[in-house]
């Protein structure tokens, strides 16, 4: 409870903050509209169908683009991880193809796909591949060398030490992973939406700044910020509760 409140009382210091701006006449309300303003304007957006319908787009692709990243990520990242070999001969692939910005695969796609979906699709999947795939490799290849070394003088099977085994280790670092693929995702999706025109909030972002409705623009803006933040405390939530045994989670509630 005291989280929460300190956290609805840094919101409303920052609300308070902005209206001051321009009333204060620090910044001019044509770039920066009043707090007020925008959230009129996003009160009587909720009450609008047409802008449920574009959100359900935005969350669509980011959902879409997350579950086959995570699903490829998880395959190859467990299969290469598993070998020591693979791992060695992947490393430089790996380290020269993950820093490239997934911004920079939109004219491809677009040439690839056209304006639609799928194009949309590839940049999600490649930025939020990378996050899961890297943390899967090294959840993998951390399993500890005494407890391989147990496991295969008890003469457990493949089977039983991917179970009781390598899952264990393994599981932080995905949960990590998805995580921060989460959130990626949902960057990527707006942008290759102001970018390649799919319909969704970022379509509409662009819209308000083409249009100068600095008020619409703010708003939508808030509303991206918010489902990133919703995003992030559903995965912590996950997490939390599929980590209960692990040491990490214990040691953070013994703190509180």
């Amino acid at each position: 409870m005291r989280k929460v409140l300190l956290g609805a009382l840094g919101l409303l210091g920052f609300l308070v903050g902005w209206q001051l701006i321009p009333t204060l006449g620090l910044v001019d309300p044509q770039y920066l509209p009043y707090v007020t303003d925008v959230l009129g304007w996003l009160f009587h957006e909720l009450r609008d169908l047409a802008f449920w319908r574009r959100l359900s787009y935005t969350m669509t692709a980011w959902a879409t683009g997350l579950a086959m990243a995570t699903f490829a990520a998880v395959v190859l990242g467990a299969g290469i991880g598993l070998v020591p070999f693979l791992r060695r001969a992947t490393h430089t692939m790996v380290e020269f193809l993950r820093p490239v910005p997934s911004v920079a695969l939109i004219p491809l796609a677009v040439l690839m796909f056209g304006l639609h979906l799928r194009a949309a699709l590839v940049i999600i999947v490649y930025a939020a591949f990378w996050q899961v795939f890297v943390q899967v490799i090294y959840g993998v290849a951390d399993v500890d060398t005494v407890a391989r070394d147990t496991a295969r003088s008890f003469r457990l099977t493949r089977r039983e030490r991917l179970r009781y085994l390598v899952l264990p280790t393994a599981l932080p670092y995905l949960l990590t992973g998805l995580r921060l693929a989460a959130a990626v995702a949902l960057i990527l999706a707006v942008t290759a939406e102001m970018v390649i025109g799919n319909p969704g909030l970022g379509r509409m972002i662009e819209l308000s700044r083409s249009a100068g409705d600095a008020v619409g623009l703010y708003g939508l803006v808030a509303v991206t910020g918010l489902l990133g933040l919703l995003v992030n405390v559903v995965f912590r939530f996950v997490e939390r509760r599929s980590l209960a045994w692990h040491q990490s989670v214990l040691a953070e509630g013994a703190a509180r």
